[in-house]
């Protein structure tokens, strides 16, 4: 089976995070809750069978990357915020092949609408020539 087909993945679920994003004044001023989902497709391989901390993602750098994003600079849309941490955890590590990456705004104010959440889910991929580096 080639195992570049079924890559294996570091989830990070559940984050929390306070920001100011949004289209609406208020949203921006105020602030309100974010939750991050993020899945990162890179060979596990060598870090389990070896059991070294080098041969894998730094979850701390990962987490770091996307608390950045998320507290970082009002963006109007949970798109923008979404493909921001997708490019920043493509460029952390040259092992990311792929991510996956789910922003959630609970307090979304959508007009009439009862709903528990309002979320984005992107995937993007590492371009063949940037798995050099």
């Amino acid at each position: 089976m080639d195992e570049t087909a079924l890559p294996d993945e570091i989830l990070l679920e559940g984050m929390r995070f306070y920001g100011y994003h949004g289209v609406h004044p208020e949203e921006q001023r105020l602030g309100q809750r974010f939750t991050v989902d993020v899945a990162l497709a890179v060979s596990l391989r060598r870090a389990g069978e070896d059991d070294d901390v080098e041969a894998t993602v730094s979850y701390s750098a990962a987490y770091a990357e996307i608390r950045r994003v998320v507290e970082g600079e009002p963006r109007k849309l949970i798109e923008a915020v979404a493909e921001e941490i997708a490019a920043a955890l493509l460029a952390l590590d040259h092992r990311v092949q792929r991510v996956r990456v789910r922003v959630a705004k609970p307090e979304a104010p959508v007009k009439g609408a009862i709903l528990d959440t309002v979320a984005v889910r992107i995937t993007r991929w590492r371009m063949p020539e940037e798995t050099q580096a």
